[in-house]
């Protein structure tokens, strides 16, 4: 049995498992960000300086600092720290900059 689930690699809470409550919080934190997916935008290749909790963009190319290495992912900011998500084909987010719907095609 995998350890995440397949489209949203949610993590399981696996029977020999101990402290099962870090991987259920995982999973809800996940949720938590990608239901009703709506991001401010999309042309960051930085985090913001002052973000607040639950705040969510889609890192842009090229990106540097803290969200080095994540172009693409979504970027959530969650208890102090930023946490990267990868989209998969199908996954649908508002963008607020651009009051515009954008359909992740699987590829860019």
């Amino acid at each position: 049995m995998p350890d995440t689930t397949d489209r949203l690699a949610l993590p399981y809470i696996l029977a020999e498992q101990a402290q099962k409550h870090v991987s259920h919080n995982e999973a809800l934190v996940r949720l938590d960000a990608l239901v009703h997916l709506a991001v401010a935008d999309r042309d960051r290749s930085e985090p913001p300086p002052e973000p607040a909790g639950g705040d969510r963009h889609l890192v842009a190319a090229e990106a540097s600092g803290a969200w080095a290495g994540h172009a693409g992912s979504v970027a959530v900011w969650q208890d102090g720290t930023w946490m990267f998500l990868e989209p998969r084909a199908g996954w649908r987010a508002w963008c607020a900059a651009e009051a515009a719907l954008l359909v992740h095609d699987g590829t860019g």
